[in-house]
């Protein structure tokens, strides 16, 4: 996990600068995702990986797939990406670049997962603490995990707040030790 965080934090951060000069962060965000989308795709994953497939392939393949929606830089580091063989590490350059743009934005993203679907009351709730907390703005995320039996844990980068029912009876078995 580090080493793909290493591998990719370079052209996150190149990327971001461009977009901030560009002042076309929407944009990025936009293109970076559309890239993610692909290079996940199952298919599309066995061609990348494949070093039988020549560089030159797989730039025409993607910027095939891309057509229309590049600018001439964000072309150029689509094809710094193939050329450096990283667009299997895309997704995290996406997630680091998005990341950075909340912090730009003054805004934080924060994940809730919850044993069952929670009421918006209660989203309300969580994102209002979540903002004094952090103090930013907060983009809430909310996922139905039925593994954590009961409760909820809220994750924002470092930071995450256990209080489900699993991660207690998890706490209440490793003092019990």
């Amino acid at each position: 996990m580090a080493e793909v965080v290493s591998l990719a934090r370079p052209y996150a951060l190149a990327a971001f600068q461009r977009a901030q000069e560009e002042d076309a962060l929407g944009s990025w965000s936009n293109i970076l995702a559309f890239v993610s989308a692909l290079a996940a795709d199952s298919d599309l994953v066995a061609v990348i990986s494949d070093p039988r497939v020549e560089k030159g392939q797989l730039t025409q393949l993607m910027l095939e797939l891309c057509t229309g929606r590049l600018s001439k830089t964000q072309e150029n580091f689509l094809r710094l990406l193939i050329l450096n063989r990283r667009l299997g590490v895309v997704e995290k350059i996406t997630e680091l670049f998005q990341a950075r743009r909340s912090e730009q934005e003054g805004r934080s993203r924060v994940e809730v997962r919850s044993a069952f679907a929670l009421d918006p009351r209660y989203e309300q709730v969580i994102s209002g603490i979540m903002a004094k907390r952090l103090g930013n703005v907060v983009d809430l995320s909310v996922t139905e995990d039925t593994s954590l039996i009961g409760g909820v844990v809220i994750r924002s980068g470092d930071l995450v707040i256990d209080l489900s029912l699993r991660g207690r009876l998890k706490q209440l078995s490793l003092q019990l030790r």
